[in-house]
């Protein structure tokens, strides 16, 4: 590796990173800024189109975006996906916490797996197989779900699912996405943010947004920081990185945010799930970094990078 190549590495890592913290506080933005889940990812759409369509503008990209009409739909697909996927995961921490619902949602990478296997007839290994049973075991445990929630339902059980349906729409926008070529993955998410405006609409209650006051800074915050400098961040990291950084790396946006809930409102998760994060951890990197066949390479992201494809949080 030539120290050009080592220096923009370094850059890769650096910006990675703080994409990733700045990911990790996303949680803590979503809760205070008191809004509805449907009105936090409406009004994260609206200021990310802001920033993101600014950005692409001053760049000069909108001039051969390179779009056709089959890959302009994909895109608009894959915004379906991932503005639900956003819905669900926020009112997964209304449900359960910050903590939980970020460590249920990184079952993305074995969804990948499965769907691919289910819709594209992807080879599926033993060894994948064997992982993904890993992973979900560390789920049961970091999840704390008991026999007694299934009989009793309640809102704790419900959040879980909805990290996972939030998982499951993450990757089904993944799997949508990966398969767009000769289009910038700024662009991409441009449209999927777009696509989010008139999707949420009908949905958004203005009525209750009248008293927010201050708490619009954590939605705008949202919108030009989480949506805006975080993928502008991600997008150059991706392309500076091998996989194996990348996978190691996105750790650091649970971390962060398990810290970031127990900073901020002093949840934490108890001794028996912290046991489950490490399953989960182990059976990530194994599956994503496990050797795929060409059909089934992701070239990272933005909805995303190479581990996951182009899809940011």
């Amino acid at each position: 590796m030539t120290s050009q190549s080592k220096t923009a590495e370094s850059r890769g890592v650096a910006q990675l990173t703080i994409a990733m913290v700045l990911s990790g506080t996303l949680g803590v933005f979503v809760v205070e800024s008191g809004a509805s889940p449907f009105d936090v990812v409406f009004f994260r759409v609206v200021f990310g189109a802001l920033a993101l369509g600014g950005y692409v503008v001053a760049r000069g990209w909108l001039r051969d975006h390179g779009f056709t009409p089959r890959t302009l739909g994909l895109a608009v697909l894959g915004g379906v996906f991932i503005v639900f996927n956003w819905v669900f995961l926020f009112q997964s921490y209304e449900n359960t916490s910050i903590s939980v619902a970020t460590v249920v949602y990184h079952t993305q990478p074995f969804y990948l797996v499965l769907l691919g296997a289910l819709l594209f007839r992807e080879r599926l290994t033993a060894a994948k197989v064997g992982w993904i049973a890993v992973a979900f075991a560390g789920l049961i445990l970091v999840s704390g779900v008991t026999p007694a929630d299934f009989t009793s339902g309640g809102t704790y059980l419900t959040g879980v699912g909805q990290a996972l349906l939030a998982a499951l729409l993450y990757g089904l926008s993944t799997l949508v996405t990966k398969r767009i070529t000769g289009v910038r993955p700024h662009l991409i998410a441009l449209v999927q943010v777009l696509v989010g405006i008139p999707l949420l609409l009908p949905f958004a209650d203005f009525g209750a947004m009248a008293g927010t006051g201050w708490d619009w800074g954590w939605l705008v915050g949202l919108g030009f920081i989480h949506t805006g400098v975080m993928y502008v961040l991600m997008y150059a990291a991706y392309a500076k990185l091998p996989t194996s950084k990348i996978a190691v790396l996105a750790f650091v946006y649970p971390a962060v945010a398990m810290v970031m809930d127990w900073a901020v409102y002093g949840h934490h998760i108890g001794l028996v799930q912290a046991l489950g994060v490490p399953l989960i951890v182990l059976a990530s990197l194994k599956v994503t970094l496990a050797k795929q066949s060409p059909r089934t390479v992701m070239t990272r992201k933005p909805s995303a990078p190479a581990p996951a494809a182009p899809q940011p949080r």
